[in-house]
């Protein structure tokens, strides 16, 4: 594989930079650290990434995305996390988004997929349930038919934003005969239906993104099922094949490791700077080895994705590894931190702890916790790979 760009690529690089250093400003980054701004300020960035056309860099050129290379879409990633700029919810552009463009009927495309571009709606993902996590096709939300409608009832839980959605993507139970699997629809619901409850959950590194999802009676026009009924488990893998391609998150663990490799050559240990300790150097150097591993293999991923072919097995190995390198790159933060990383959330300013990357650290490193999980559970993705691979 030549690794090296072209000059076409490295001016593409270079017009991509120019546009986050016009786009992305102080004043809209604090925005979205606010919670009280934070549903306003992302719309208005992703807005900006559409006005530039380059909100969808996955999507067909016929449904409004880029066009680029795989190429092209390695360097857009990469020099958006290092300049520190966050990526667009995920949920619509790079979820729901090309499950309808794939498997939903002309009506569905021309209803759902403009908004979507245009982050005139908020969506959000109803798959796992309180019973039903990684054994996701154990799901018991049930849609019962009636007429041109289907009632549901059941409950999602882990709900990323469901607060501030307009729309909720669902796996719904429609028939309990044959395979779990066999039984499963895919519905587009409406969050401002009669019977909807969002009940907030505060996870463990303060902040509210988690909800659960109460249906109750909920109606729902079939015309918002995507494609055939008991059919969803089709859609739903190849949702989840992007999903777990995009978790992968070479770029920010970059961007991160970076910072610690700043951060440690500032830091005094034993009258030295950290970055010179032995040990830490043989943990960051085994760190990096790894991320660099898996950034090849990422790249071999997108250029079968750019030949036409849809991630297979491989999506399930970058999930895997991916969340396992975030999670070390948190740890490696986290003992940099070290004890000023354990001060309570609001008890210091980052100028009265000197350290104002102690509480980022924390942070990042519980809700990261999570990261081998959602998703699809590592476990479950092994499982995946034997019978994909090794034909267990």
């Amino acid at each position: 594989m030549d690794t090296r760009f072209t000059p076409e690529e490295n001016a593409f690089r270079d017009e991509v930079r120019a546009f986050f250093d016009q786009a992305w400003d102080a004043e809209l980054q604090a925005r979205l650290q606010d919670q009280e701004t934070f549903k306003d300020a992302v719309i208005d960035w992703q807005r900006r990434l559409y006005e530039q056309g380059w909100i969808a860099p996955n999507w067909p050129r016929e449904y409004g995305g880029t066009g680029w290379t795989a190429t092209q879409k390695y360097i857009y990633e990469t020099e958006r996390s290092s300049a520190g700029i966050r990526d667009v919810i995920p949920f619509g552009i790079n979820m729901v988004g090309p499950v309808i463009y794939t498997f939903g009927s002309d009506e569905q495309k021309q209803r759902f997929l403009p908004g979507i571009l245009k982050s005139e709606d908020w969506w959000c993902q109803g798959y796992s349930e309180p019973g039903a996590g990684s054994d996701l096709a154990s799901l018991k939300t049930r849609a019962e038919r009636e007429g041109d409608e289907y009632v549901v009832n059941g409950a999602k839980i882990w709900t990323s934003y469901a607060q501030y959605a307009d729309w909720i993507f669902c796996l719904v139970r429609t028939s309990s005969e044959g395979k779990k699997q066999d039984g499963i629809s895919f519905l587009l619901i409406d969050m401002n239906s009669p019977g909807i409850k969002v009940n907030p959950i505060h996870s463990i590194d303060n902040h509210h993104s988690l909800n659960e999802v109460e249906f109750n009676d909920v109606r729902v026009p079939v015309a918002n099922r995507i494609g055939e009924e008991n059919k969803g488990w089709t859609y739903a893998k190849a949702l989840l094949a992007h999903e777990r391609t995009a978790i992968a998150g070479v770029a920010d663990c970059k961007r991160i490791l970076a910072e610690v490799k700043r951060s440690a050559a500032l830091e005094v240990n034993g009258g030295r700077p950290l970055i010179e300790d032995p040990l830490f150097q043989q943990r960051l150097s085994d760190v990096e080895i790894e991320l660099m591993a898996l950034e090849f293999t990422e790249l071999r991923v997108l250029a079968t994705v750019a030949a036409g072919h849809a991630p297979g097995a491989e999506s399930s190995l970058l999930k895997i590894r991916g969340t396992e390198m975030q999670q070390s790159v948190q740890e490696l933060r986290m003992e940099l931190a070290a004890y000023y990383q354990g001060v309570l959330p609001n008890a210091l300013t980052p100028e009265q702890l000197g350290h104002e990357f102690g509480s980022a650290a924390r942070q990042s490193y519980m809700y990261g916790r999570a990261a081998t999980i959602y998703g699809g559970s590592n476990e479950i993705q092994k499982n995946i790979i034997a019978k994909a691979v090794l034909g267990l």
